[in-house]
């Protein structure tokens, strides 16, 4: 006989989790084992029933990525696979490094379905085809920027972004309250850092920079030099 792929589902959203447990059922080797609602439901069915693959969504109450993380550690035999209508890859980027082994988008034929769960199953991975391109798209661009990322301090983020708002170092050493001959310093390790021989060249590459990531930390570390 036949080892059964035993399976849990935690979605809430109760037809669609229907609908997804009545296209197992009829499939001869799959058996669900169980069914939840929240992300604690997920955690609960993994170590209480051990199914060889749980489908879970994205968008549920309470914390999913965290569910994920507590299962990889409490019931490390169960793998976890997202069956999700979220396209966004800063959640399928969640997912994976909490330790899910698969994701699937939502309206997934149901042969792509039982297909992904099998090779879950199997110890593979599995990420809806269209999205995995998205997905590696995604990565060598972030791999391709932290490359290219310079590390500022502190205390050279708040100078660069005054200079960039076209302050001298006289007024911006008033704005700080920092003395004129501290601000040249950091301007100076500013542009050795960006490469940049001038000020107009330090402000234009780390406008680069904040276009791609964003405002820093507020509470990233500074190492400043004293006055």
């Amino acid at each position: 006989m036949v080892a059964k792929i035993r399976i849990g589902i935690v979605d809430d959203h109760p037809l669609l989790r229907q609908g997804v447990v009545s296209a197992l059922k009829r499939i001869s080797d799959f058996q669900v084992v169980e069914q939840g609602s929240c992300a604690d439901d997920a955690v609960d069915i993994a170590v209480r029933f051990a199914p060889d693959v749980l489908l879970m969504d994205v968008n549920m109450p309470g914390d999913c990525f965290g569910a994920i993380r507590s299962i990889s550690s409490a019931a490390p035999g169960v793998r976890v696979m997202m069956l999700t209508v979220s396209e966004c890859e800063d959640d399928a980027y969640a997912a994976l490094e909490a330790g899910a082994q698969g994701y699937v988008l939502k309206g997934v034929s149901g042969p792509e379905l039982v297909q992904a769960i099998r090779k879950v199953a199997g110890g593979e991975s599995f990420i809806t085809p269209a999205f995995a391109s998205r997905l590696l798209n995604r990565l060598r661009q972030l791999q391709e920027h932290e490359r290219h990322r310079i590390e500022l301090t502190h205390r050279e983020e708040q100078i660069i972004r005054e200079v960039a708002q076209g302050l001298t170092n006289r007024e911006v050493a008033n704005k700080l309250g920092l003395s004129e001959k501290t601000v040249k310093y950091y301007m100076t390790n500013v542009m050795q850092k960006l490469h940049a021989r001038n000020r107009v060249e330090a402000v234009t590459a780390a406008r680069r920079q904040w276009e791609v990531e964003g405002a820093p930390s507020a509470d990233h570390d500074a190492q400043e030099k004293p006055d």
